[in-house]
């Protein structure tokens, strides 16, 4: 099945979630002007996932049930589907700037990975009841939110050390037919407009944690569950030419006694020592969603090259035969495409882990996360090189609408007699609202901070990076062992996981097959935008 924009409102209005913004309570999500920017943001999903033209990117096979889903809900098999899904997440973020279902993805990817391998070391029941709930998401077109988070507390404290326990979400309680969480994950992407939680831990968990290391599904509307979040975008503000249409949310889920029946538990700590797949879980989840972001941001700066050069224009200036304008849009788009490559490179040279999900490259995806998450200032900066100051300086559109200033503003301020005064305000106020204005300030924090700090994707190329063999072409072209002490060899850290998870290999080039008989994949990149 699959549901359109309208479908997904629908199914919300059906839903009873206990919400808070800013204090209030609302009534329903899917008519709360507060939160209407990010439930038509998520709705793109679903709208693009109905068009023809971008089927083959918004429409995959799911391999365990042989039903079509949406990409944002699919398990990536090949390299082409990873490709498939970087260019499918730009395309929405062109058009909604976040649409947020693509941590889904990532998410329902890493926790197949995982519970695999669980069965494989003769658990079986995980993999079952995952892959179970996997085809009531897919056959509903649900949206599931990623509840991973926890409020930390301490940081220099594990878990299990905390003085408040609910500093992360841990099992109170088991029943015999489930158990009980309690605690908040603090930072989870449109929650307020979610269908379902999948709660993961946020970190690697030693045997004290085990009680931490859980991992589950939950409705939203489930009894216990509070959510109090943030207005998603800046709907009702005028000015607000992009963030009043599409926004994100985020909220605190505040756990209270959540009981969960056992069939969607998908990790037990305690249980069969089930904690010591956590660390899994959250790298392999990490690494799918740092790939995701690279497209997110890809399909944010295609909006920032679009409106530099419209805000030129309405200047009065000619990017092509400008060239210091020409210089800078080049720098843009040479940012942009730069971290969209490291995406692209994370697609083709990505790896199919035993479980026969295709995962992308360690490497690739976490150098391109760690370059939009740095380079995102740069994109605002040069943006407001080529708009100039008229963007944050500009009379509010109050006086558009004034007696006494609309009509000498409008004569005025007006460049070209082919850009109608109210064409360049409306290009200004956008590129004020994309990088000079409170969602601005929220696109640089949550490039920066989301999917993991700056370094813990540092920690992570290191750990991928294949350092060793770099060593030892060194120690060839010298032809001797100039940094062996007293007979070790330093270049000692070769255990099987360094490199990725399936230990150091022989490199390939990655064979790409062509069929002449297939459209050709444009890149979002090279497509118009949709109307």
């Amino acid at each position: 099945m699959f549901l359109s924009s309208e479908g997904y409102r629908e199914s919300l209005r059906a839903m009873s979630p206990r919400v808070f913004v800013d204090g209030e309570q609302i009534d329903s999500v899917a008519d709360a002007p507060m939160l209407a920017p990010g439930v038509n943001a998520v709705g793109l999903t679903y709208d693009f996932a109905l068009e023809p033209a971008y089927r083959n990117l918004m429409v995959a096979t799911q391999h365990t049930s042989g039903r079509e889903v949406n990409r944002m809900l699919h398990l990536n098999r090949t390299p082409q589907d990873l490709i498939n899904k970087l260019e499918a997440v730009r395309l929405l973020c062109r058009e909604g700037g976040c649409v947020q279902r693509y941590l889904n993805h990532d998410g329902f990817n890493a926790l197949y990975q995982v519970t695999h391998q669980m069965a494989a070391d003769g658990d079986n029941e995980p993999h079952d009841r995952f892959v179970n709930y996997l085809h009531k998401v897919q056959g509903e077109d649900l949206t599931v939110g990623i509840a991973m988070t926890d409020g930390k507390g301490d940081r220099s404290l594990h878990p299990h050390q905390q003085w408040n326990a609910d500093a992360y979400v841990h099992i109170k309680e088991r029943r015999a037919d489930g158990i009980v969480i309690r605690g908040a994950k603090a930072i989870v992407t449109g929650a307020p407009y979610m269908h379902e939680f999948l709660v993961m831990p946020c970190r690697n968990m030693n045997e004290a944690d085990a009680d931490y290391a859980v991992c589950c599904a939950v409705p939203a509307d489930a009894e216990g569950i509070t959510i109090a979040a943030r207005p998603a975008g800046t709907p009702g503000k005028v000015a607000a030419k992009f963030s009043g249409r599409y926004g994100q949310s985020t909220g605190v889920v505040m756990f209270d006694d959540v009981f969960v029946p056992y069939e969607r538990v998908f990790l037990d700590g305690p249980q069969g020592d089930q904690w010591r797949y956590s660390h899994h879980l959250t790298r392999t989840y990490a690494t799918h969603h740092r790939h995701s972001c690279i497209g997110a941001r890809a399909g944010f700066g295609d909006l920032l090259i679009g409106a530099g050069v419209l805000m030129s224009q309405a200047n009065g200036l000619d990017v092509e035969t400008t060239p210091h304008l020409r210089d800078r849009m080049v720098e843009l788009i040479k940012t942009v495409e730069g971290f969209y490559a490291c995406g692209v490179a994370a697609s083709v040279y990505g790896f199919q882990d035993p479980s026969g999900v295709y995962q992308p490259d360690g490497v690739f995806a976490n150098v391109g996360k760690l370059l939009l998450a740095t380079q995102i200032y740069d994109m605002h900066r040069l943006a407001h090189e080529v708009s100039g100051g008229l963007i944050v300086t500009l009379p509010g559109p109050d006086e558009d609408h004034n007696p006494a200033t609309a009509g000498d503003l409008s004569s005025m301020l007006q460049t070209r007699e082919d850009v109608p005064h109210e064409k360049r305000m409306a290009v200004a106020r956008l590129m004020e609202d994309l990088t000079a204005s409170d969602e601005a300030g929220w696109y640089s924090v949550i490039s920066l901070h989301g999917g993991g700090s700056p370094e813990a994707m540092k920690r992570e190329i290191y750990r991928y990076y294949p350092i060793e063999d770099r060593v030892e072409v060194v120690k060839k072209l010298l032809d001797r062992n100039v940094l062996a002490e007293d007979g070790k060899d330093i270049s000692r850290d070769r255990q099987p996981g360094r490199c990725c998870p399936v230990g150091c290999q022989v490199p390939e080039t990655p064979e790409l097959a062509f069929d002449p008989d297939a459209p050709t994949l444009i890149p979002s990149s090279q497509k118009p935008a949709a109307e």
